[in-house]
């Protein structure tokens, strides 16, 4: 069933590592790199998320030092994925986020965050609508950085502006939004109209998206186009219980499903690829095309 090909864009945390946690060891991200070896994933992009400023750059230093100086976690982390702090600070689209930490797209910050990696982030998720002009956009395209969309309730117009400026994914598709949207005019049609220009990501775990919704999506969007992450917290591959995400306790109830503490949104994924392989495989995906999807369209957007 795996494929040691399989290359995850999102991986926040995994088998009871935090990579957002500013007391992660290296010992810990070892382990972390055996365990993704173990279920078969050749690569992962570690991902940071939205925390004050200066804690996002001491975690994405820590992270790059570690990638640049030790083999055994470079070969298991292909880079470092940022995800915010340039997202939408709105109820909903901020999703797990904390909305107090979140910025307004500037190059200058995105140059500290990028300079802060040591050459080892590959993917930066933003907001267009939250990118004036979308000069941080173009900057992080001119430097070899895979731009995403996401978090983001931006316009036809504004995704069309992004893209002709060097936005190629967009990260989780049918999340990082709220749960009641207008019901034509949304985020989702929004980027599904634009799935022939765009690399489009989807956690394929059953919860965050139905499987029969995701069947929709999937037949809509282009095979070369799809991609599918984990969004991966540190409760990944351990089972129902009360764990910590970013100074924050996520419940994972029996299903798997991974909750924030008032139980309002899904705060992260608490399955991996291999169970992701599982639900696509349920819903009539052959072995051949999840590879593609899996390890293939991810690898190419990297440039690998």
């Amino acid at each position: 069933m795996t494929s040691p090909r399989w290359i995850d864009l999102q991986v926040n945390g995994y088998a009871g590592v935090d990579f957002n946690s500013d007391d992660l060891t290296l010992d810990e991200t070892v382990t972390v790199c055996q365990r993704l070896a173990e279920d078969s994933v050749a690569g992962i992009l570690a991902t940071v998320i939205t925390a004050p400023l200066d804690a996002m750059l001491g975690r994405i230093e820590k992270l790059g030092r570690w990638i640049e100086e030790v083999p055994e976690i470079a070969a298991r982390l292909t880079g470092i994925h940022i995800e915010g702090p340039f997202i939408n600070r709105q109820t909903g689209f901020v999703g797990a986020h904390p909305p107090a930490a979140v910025l307004p797209a500037t190059v200058d910050t995105a140059k500290r965050l990028i300079d802060a990696g040591r050459g080892q982030v590959r993917l930066l998720t933003l907001a267009p609508e939250c990118d004036d002009t979308f000069a941080t956009t173009r900057w992080l395209a001119d430097q070899g950085i895979v731009v995403a969309a996401g978090h983001s309730d931006a316009s036809v117009d504004q995704l069309r502006g992004a893209i002709d400026a060097g936005l190629k994914l967009y990260t989780h598709l049918g999340n990082g939004c709220p749960t009641m949207l207008p019901r034509h005019d949304n985020i989702i049609q929004r980027v599904l109209s634009v799935a022939d220009r765009l690399a489009i990501s989807f956690i394929a775990d059953g919860h965050h998206i139905p499987r029969f919704v995701l069947s929709n999506y999937l037949r809509w969007v282009p095979d070369e186009n799809i991609i599918i992450v984990s969004d991966a917290i540190s409760a990944a591959g351990l089972g129902p219980g009360d764990y910590q995400l970013f100074g924050q306790t996520v419940h994972v109830d029996e299903a798997g499903a991974a909750w924030s503490a008032d139980r309002k949104h899904f705060a992260g994924s608490a399955a991996t690829l291999p169970d992701m392989h599982r639900v696509l495989t349920s819903i009539g995906i052959s072995a051949s095309t999840i590879d593609r999807w899996m390890g293939d369209n991810p690898a190419r957007l990297l440039g690998r």
